[in-house]
């Protein structure tokens, strides 16, 4: 049974930052197969959208427009797992965030790409 385990959210000012984790678990590595992991965040009122993914293992990071050059997606596969890194936070970046697991996925940013999610944690950030 796979699952995802999100840690890390919290408070701070605009221009601080954050570090998430995600621990996946029961996810093995299969031949043929690539697996991915998401971040995804959600304001309320809004739809869930995707910020970053990258390979496990850490290859082909991509990350949202609006998070470039501010967050950076890591991922240890000796320790299962996986870091967002959330610097020069906005409050516009509030919201809780997610992360989530899939093989073989094509659109790396899209939520329907992947099957398996965390219970998600919550960033708040005041100006």
């Amino acid at each position: 049974q796979v699952q995802v385990v999100e840690s890390g959210g919290g408070s701070v000012q605009a221009g601080g930052s954050l570090r998430l984790s995600c621990v996946v678990s029961g996810f093995p590595y299969r031949t043929n197969s690539v697996r991915y992991m998401g971040w995804f965040r959600q304001a309320p009122g809004k739809e869930r959208e995707g910020v970053a993914a990258v390979i496990f293992g850490g290859a082909r990071p991509q990350y949202a427009d609006s998070v470039k050059g501010r967050f950076t997606i890591s991922q240890d596969n000796v320790k299962n797992t996986g870091y967002l890194q959330m610097n020069s936070l906005k409050p516009e970046d509030a919201g809780m965030y997610y992360c989530a697991a899939g093989r073989d996925v094509v659109a790396p940013l899209k939520v329907n790409e992947y099957g398996y999610w965390g219970q998600g944690s919550q960033v708040t950030v005041s100006s």
